[in-house]
């Protein structure tokens, strides 16, 4: 009889006494910050490169902080309107271009991703994030607030029509410019990244559950399913009904 290797997988998991080898694996990192918070925000883990950007003395100094106990409250507010996103959505935020101080009190930008964490009920508890400085696009001076703005802006309504002119003016540079900026950050165009971020959100509603393929067409963007089932070929190699039902396959084990 072969191993139900979801089970396997789930009770090797929850035997783990203690979740802190994950702090010890980002503390190794200098250029990567990591934390995990509950609902209300308090943090309940933090790598010691967090640490030490936020002038604590030791990691336990953090726990039942909230971001606006140890940020500017600019930036503390920032922090939490993303949260709430997640915390309301239960979805990824993903590739946020997001300013950080250092200790010195000079600034510098990081790629900012936060995923949600579920109870094993499915309800969201809190979430985990991860921040990796951008520390070469913030020498060139490439990345600036209203640059961060335009990205945030797709990245929140990327499911309406977006034109790379309409970003462009956001942004306050050429449509060359942001494009250049684009290719410099993420490696891929304004289009590209635009495409990537819908296919992201599509492929977690299509292992999430049910949704029919039209409605995820619509939810996330494309102008019907046959575009959704184009671009998503393209980029995944699978048509959106066998990349669900390999992820069900999987998930069964």
């Amino acid at each position: 009889m072969g191993i139900d290797r979801g089970a396997w997988r789930d009770r090797f998991l929850a035997s783990i006494a203690s979740p802190d080898y994950i702090e010890a694996l980002f503390d190794r990192l200098p250029d990567i910050v990591f934390s995990m918070k509950d609902r209300d925000g308090r943090y309940v883990l933090m790598s010691e490169a967090c640490v030490q950007r936020c002038g604590l003395r030791s990691k336990r100094d953090a726990i039942g902080k909230t971001a606006f106990d140890l940020f500017p409250r600019a930036m503390a507010e920032r922090y939490a309107r993303q949260d709430d996103r997640v915390f309301r959505s239960g979805r990824p935020i993903a590739d946020n271009l997001d300013l950080t101080v250092y200790r010195d009190g000079s600034t510098g930008w990081c790629l900012t991703t936060k995923e949600a964490l579920r109870d094993r009920s499915g309800a969201v508890i809190g979430l985990a994030c991860i921040s990796k400085d951008l520390a070469e696009p913030s020498r060139s001076g490439i990345v600036d607030a209203r640059f961060a703005d335009a990205v945030d802006f797709m990245l929140e309504h990327y499911d309406r029509p977006l034109r790379v002119e309409q970003l462009a003016r956001r942004a306050g540079v050429s449509v060359a410019q942001f494009e250049r900026r684009m290719k410099k950050i993420f490696q891929l165009s304004a289009s590209q990244y635009l495409i990537k971020t819908r296919i992201g959100h599509a492929a977690r509603l299509l292992a999430e559950g049910t949704v029919a393929i039209a409605a995820i067409a619509q939810q996330t963007g494309f102008s019907d399913q046959s575009a959704l089932s184009r671009q998503f070929r393209q980029v995944t190699g699978f048509a959106p009904r066998e990349y669900r039902a390999l992820i069900r396959r999987t998930a069964e084990g």
